[in-house]
């Protein structure tokens, strides 16, 4: 699928299932790097996949033992200098470096606040042409317009399906007719709920839905073990619907900031070229909900 957005994790080192976790991203990092990239001989000797401990610590100039304590939790809060040097061997991109920054620099504070204004009300129930739904740090849908609501797998009916994308995903069935790239909104929810992690490790909540994901889906666990971050920005993206049946449409996501003591909010608006199939499906879906009621 034509998408943009940046993406990390290709590997299959197995890690731990836990929030903001610099020493399973370490891990995961180092397993993707085979040995002859950076002028290590492999072997087929070799037990480990990607470097040892001790071999990226020589590459990144640090000591085994502290490399190790980092790995391990015991050691926090490495310098820049030690960051950079540990980006460099491992050979992350931009975005993987900003992750690792978080997750070293984390700090302890209260569980941010969720709050949904008026005037983001307002807006969203005047793009009566656009489905639109806004989402917080840990993939809860928080706020939508009747066309989102509907695109989406019909959020806030009375018995509907779970407002938290996450567990729609990965413990609801129907989720995988509504959405046919199933395996790809999978890794994407799993990457954003691994950044989220990171920025607030002492969510209390955050940390249950990640360990009861954890405990009731294998394929959450498989995909969070290769130690994924996804920050999805716009491209394009399937939807299945009753009415509207396939729809490809174009998508944004807009960042509402924080104010102090809250979490940021994720809007995410769909639209469709006009005169196009899909522009005429949405006008059926948008039919289906007439006076902005759920159908």
């Amino acid at each position: 699928m034509d998408r943009v957005e940046e993406r990390i994790g290709d590997g299959t080192a197995a890690a731990p299932v836990s929030a903001g976790d610099l020493g399973g991203f370490l891990r995961a990092r180092r397993g993707r790097v085979a040995p002859e990239e950076v002028g290590i001989a492999g072997g087929r000797r070799r037990r480990v996949r990607g470097l040892r401990r001790e071999e990226l610590a020589q590459l990144a100039g640090i000591s085994v033992d502290y490399y190790v304590r980092l790995e391990q939790g015991r050691a926090t809060q490495p310098s820049p200098e030690v960051l950079d040097a540990l980006a460099g061997a491992l050979g992350l991109d931009a975005a993987e470096r900003r992750h690792l920054d978080t997750l070293a620099g984390a700090r302890r504070g209260p569980t941010p606040q969720v709050r949904v204004s008026p005037l983001l009300q307002r807006v969203l129930d005047s793009l009566t042409h656009f489905p639109v739904f806004v989402t917080d740090h840990r993939l809860d849908a928080v706020a939508w317009n009747s066309l989102g609501a509907e695109l989406v797998g019909g959020l806030g009916r009375p018995g509907g399906r779970d407002p938290n994308n996450a567990r729609y995903l990965f413990l609801d069935p129907a989720s995988r007719t509504v959405h046919p790239d199933w395996q790809d909104r999978a890794a994407e929810a799993v990457g954003q709920l691994r950044v989220s992690s990171g920025r607030y490790p002492d969510d209390t909540r955050l940390t249950a839905l990640i360990a009861g994901l954890s405990a009731h889906s294998a394929e959450f666990r498989k995909i969070w073990a290769t130690g994924e971050v996804v920050m999805c920005t716009a491209g394009r993206k399937r939807l299945r619907h009753p009415v509207a049946g396939l729809l490809t449409l174009d998508f944004e996501t807009l960042h509402v900031p924080a104010e102090p003591g809250e979490t940021g909010l994720v809007v995410h608006v769909f639209s469709a070229v006009g005169g196009s199939p899909e522009a005429a499906a949405l006008a059926r879906l948008r039919d289906s909900v007439p006076d902005g009621r759920l159908a």
